[in-house]
């Protein structure tokens, strides 16, 4: 044989191309915007070097950072390596390089921004809610829509290992029919006088896009349509129980928004939810968040992360006895629910199937007008508790 027979043929490269996409990140100097979507999500697929799609392709993420105060941008850029940030968003939607908007400002400046981003043809990607009314948040779908423009709306508590717990638990057959699910979310938000509140201000002001019903509702109304059935009425009681809070500069303000709300969900199906929604509540619980899922053959206790299910074969037979102390331990009834599976952070785990829908083209059902149905679910809310009556909710379209 010759040397040439014996000589080995290089290999071919068969390392796939990374594609490199620039989101516009507006708003990243408040907490969820910085902490959830920056740092854990779009930093960290950056900085592990992007991501491999199912077609074998792969895509890695380049932020531009948006803001009021340049001062604030340069600081998050020098300490996590990101060469662009400006304070002028005219300027970077006009900016072909950047394809994907991204959203995390206050609700009421988020529909203006969105609708630039949509003139401007970009991609949406933003936090919700997406507007202050149902009529706009409706408007800028279809705007969305007749522009051709993808939109994604964060979805986070799906991706929550408890509810992804609960959803196989659904989808197993374990609960047979569903009956009735029971939520309870909150703790307690500090005044700011003695201590720091953990919130801002202006969450206990109405007249900013404040009340726990436009911050929660939305969430609930995607958690319930995804898992359970489509919110079909609520009937909402809601309360601003601390009517003064103390703002970031130690001065006393009038709260104008509600700080708790407690609402009964009527639920394609027939299914019944009661969710309470309270930043005036003291945990005694084991998640900040639990859900109390009723069905004919079993039922499951589920939070952020934990999971526990009790089959009908299981269930004791209390009886009950005001005279007598009961001595059974009903908490040993339950069975925890293994994990089965490693979860990443829910933002990041959203941000990435988003990326892969919008470099391959295919449908997200998490979109603008996914989001306008949660903005619904927030107005049906306050429109019950100011006139004291159930509420029913229409089908929303973009026809």
């Amino acid at each position: 044989m010759t040397d040439t027979a014996l000589a080995t043929a290089p290999a071919a490269n068969t390392t796939p191309e990374v594609r490199e996409i620039g989101i516009i990140m507006n708003g990243v100097s408040g907490r969820m915007g910085y902490r959830q979507h920056l740092v854990r999500s779009i930093l960290a697929i950056r900085d592990q070097g992007g991501i491999e799609l199912s077609d074998g392709s792969k895509v890695t993420v380049k932020p531009l950072l948006v803001g009021r105060s340049e001062a604030k941008l340069a600081e998050i850029a020098a300490k996590h390596g990101i060469d662009d940030y400006t304070t002028d968003l005219d300027a970077a939607l006009a900016d072909p390089r950047w394809e994907i908007y991204a959203d995390f400002l206050v609700t009421k400046a988020r529909a203006t921004a969105l609708r630039k981003a949509i003139a401007a043809g970009k991609t949406i990607y933003t936090e919700k809610p997406t507007a202050e009314t149902v009529d706009e948040a409706v408007e800028l779908a279809k705007l969305a829509k007749a522009a051709g423009v993808k939109t994604g709306v964060v979805h986070d508590k799906l991706y929550l290992p408890g509810l992804q717990k609960l959803k196989r638990l659904i989808d197993s057959g374990f609960f047979g029919r569903i009956l009735s699910v029971r939520g309870e979310f909150g703790y307690w938000v500090f005044e700011g006088d003695w201590q720091p509140a953990q919130r801002p201000s202006w969450n206990y002001r109405a007249e900013d896009g404040g009340g726990i019903i436009v911050d929660m509702f939305p969430h609930w109304n995607y958690v319930m349509e995804n898992l359970f059935g489509d919110v079909k009425s609520v009937y909402a009681q809601a309360a601003t129980h601390i009517p003064t809070r103390w703002d970031e500069k130690g001065e006393p303000y009038t709260a104008t928004a509600e700080d708790a709300a407690y609402g009964i969900f009527e639920l394609d199906g027939g299914v019944v939810a009661q969710i309470n929604s309270s930043w005036t509540v003291r945990v005694n619980r084991d998640e900040l968040v639990e859900f109390h899922v009723d069905g004919t053959h079993g039922s499951a206790v589920v939070g952020l992360f934990g999971a526990k299910i009790q089959h009908r074969n299981a269930t004791p037979k209390p009886v009950w006895n005001p005279d007598l102390a009961d001595d059974h331990d009903y908490d040993a009834d339950w069975a925890g629910v293994p994990t089965n599976d490693v979860f990443q952070n829910g933002f990041r785990q959203q941000w990435e199937e988003f990326l892969e829908s919008y470099v391959l083209g295919t449908d997200y059902e998490f979109d603008l007008l996914s989001g306008a149905r949660g903005v619904l679910l927030a107005e049906a809310g306050l429109q019950s508790d100011r006139e004291g009556r159930k509420v029913e909710l229409p089908t929303l379209s973009l026809d």
